[in-house]
């Protein structure tokens, strides 16, 4: 099944993204741990997106797909015509130096990597394509 959203770049529509991808995923029977973890996930690479990428304006726009089969990886894609940034390509700052320095970001990247399996970028059509995908186990 394929779901789709569409929602502008302010910090405010967060509460909207994090509850399209709770019913998308709780119509399938994925456990509730699992989908809190993605939810987190998705969360922190959508905020980063409507921060860094689009600064925060409500009237740039981007799209996000969830792609669920039974017994296969579920699948989001982030798509966007902001600046691309990709993650695996990010370099993440030593917990140590974090802690050292007292910094509040850095982390974000770091937790994404850790629950997610996958995570790819692609430039389709002068869009930006981040897709993450999760192993999960349905019910």
């Amino acid at each position: 099944m394929n779901y789709k959203y569409k929602v502008g770049c302010s910090i405010e529509n967060l509460k909207g993204v994090r509850d399209f991808i709770r019913g998308a995923l709780k119509d399938h029977g994925v456990p509730d741990l699992q989908i809190s973890e993605m939810v987190l996930a998705l969360d922190e690479m959508c905020s980063n997106l409507m921060i860094h990428a689009h600064h925060c304006n409500p009237d740039d726009l981007f799209e996000l797909h969830i792609i669920v089969e039974k017994n296969k990886p579920v699948v989001f894609e982030i798509i966007d015509d902001g600046n691309a940034f990709d993650i695996n390509q990010f370099s993440e700052p030593e917990l140590g130096n974090l802690v050292n320095e007292k910094r509040k970001g850095g982390l974000g990247i770091r937790l994404v990597k850790s629950i997610m399996d996958k995570i790819e970028y692609q430039n389709q059509s002068g869009k930006n394509v981040c897709r993450l995908i999760k192993h999960v186990t349905f019910k």
